[in-house]
Order: structure tokens, then sequence, then C-alpha cells
């Protein structure tokens, strides 16, 4: 992109299949590494990124030769293969044989829905899934 000049900002959220509280631990540790090894590989920015134990969230400035549909299909695609791979047990609690499920969430930083909004969002929400409430029944 030596001759373009781009800020392209996006939050994308997206969801485990059946929305399962699969996220976690080794499982986790990989679709971490993956994203950032498949956005290094793409020339994606990473602004945010959260793994929540159902969902995850980034917050990525992509290259215009990009679409936001071909960057998400990648990042589904590859890392639910790699993730079957190192983690074959995943698939006994995924009993359709995906990993994700396949929609998404996508939102770009505008005039009120700034960087800092997202970054603060997605901090927040990191806060509160390692520091939950508890509920009041009454």
């Amino acid at each position: 992109m030596r001759h373009a000049v781009y800020d392209t900002r996006y939050h994308l959220v997206w969801i485990p299949k059946y929305r399962k509280w699969i996220l976690r631990g080794d499982v986790r540790e990989s679709v971490e590494e993956l994203f950032r090894e498949i956005m290094v590989s793409l020339d994606i920015e990473v602004m945010e990124m959260e793994i929540a134990e159902e969902h995850v969230h980034l917050f990525i400035s992509i290259p215009p030769k990009y679409s936001i549909g071909e960057v998400v299909r990648k990042m589904k695609s590859i890392s639910a293969k790699e993730i079957f791979k190192r983690h074959p047990d995943v698939k006994k609690e995924l009993w359709g044989g995906e990993f994700w499920s396949d929609g998404y969430f996508v939102r770009t930083v505008g005039d009120k829905v700034t960087s800092e909004v997202i970054e603060k969002y997605i901090r927040y929400h990191s806060h509160k899934e390692t520091h939950p409430e508890q509920l009041e029944l009454f």
C-alpha cells in the first residue's frame, strides 16, 4: 500500500458456535496467538483485542485492499481449522463441526464513536469479565 494513506478502523465482535463458553485457558491463548499471526500476515493493525469466554472484540485498522467481510472470513476460517487441530477435544463441545457462529458485528469509527470510546468500552468490558458483579435477586 505504498500509494495509499488510510485510516480505516473497525470494531468487530463475533461468537463461538452456540455461544459456548469455550474461549478459556489454552483455547483462548491459541485464539489470541492465531488472530495476531493472521493480522500480521494481512498488515492489520490491532488497537485493542479482548477474548472473553463466549465472544471476541477486535478494534483494528484494515488496509483498503481488503473488505471487512474478507478479513472476518479469513480470521474465522484459519483460526477454526487450527483450533480443531491443536485442541481436538473442542470438537466434542461443538457438536456441529463449526467453531465460530456465522454472523458478526462491525462498526466503523466516526464522529461520535471515536477510537477512545471503543478502546474504553473494550477495557471496561474486559474488567467486567474478570470482576463480575454479584446479582441481587430482591
